[in-house]
């Protein structure tokens, strides 16, 4: 009966450690939404886009802190099924970039962004719009 327990108890710590929230991810990285976008990390860069059917903007941080988007581009890819729509984003401040225009954005729109800060080699962060 003992035997039988051990494996039943690393199930359920399996279990508990896949199910633990994304806020959780990556060490001290908070993936909390903070501008009601959507969140993604990647190479310890937290990035959030913001999608709306006037404008693009994307927010970048690392453990918190805001990093400067001065000298960075980005190219976004809106994919709707079959439709594909590109913007350009600039920075706007801070650590945003931005591009303002008309797109068709909805649930389950996905959203590729090429993000290259200055300096830095480019990153490729992909989204899913809920």
């Amino acid at each position: 009966m003992k035997a039988l327990h051990a494996p039943l108890a690393t199930l359920l710590a399996t279990v508990a450690i896949l199910s633990a929230p994304a806020t959780f991810a990556g060490a001290g990285h908070d993936l909390t939404p903070k501008h009601g976008g959507t969140v993604v990390e990647v190479k310890e860069v937290v990035y959030e886009l913001v999608a709306t059917p006037e404008a693009l903007s994307l927010y970048l941080d690392d453990h918190g802190q805001k990093i400067d988007t001065t000298g960075a581009t980005a190219k976004v890819t809106l994919l709707n099924g079959t439709e594909k729509s590109e913007a350009t984003l600039a920075p706007a401040g801070d650590n945003k970039l931005e591009a303002k225009g008309t797109f068709k954005v909805t649930s389950g729109t996905k959203a590729v962004a090429v993000v290259t800060l200055a300096g830095k080699a480019p990153a490729t962060v992909r989204f899913a719009i809920k």
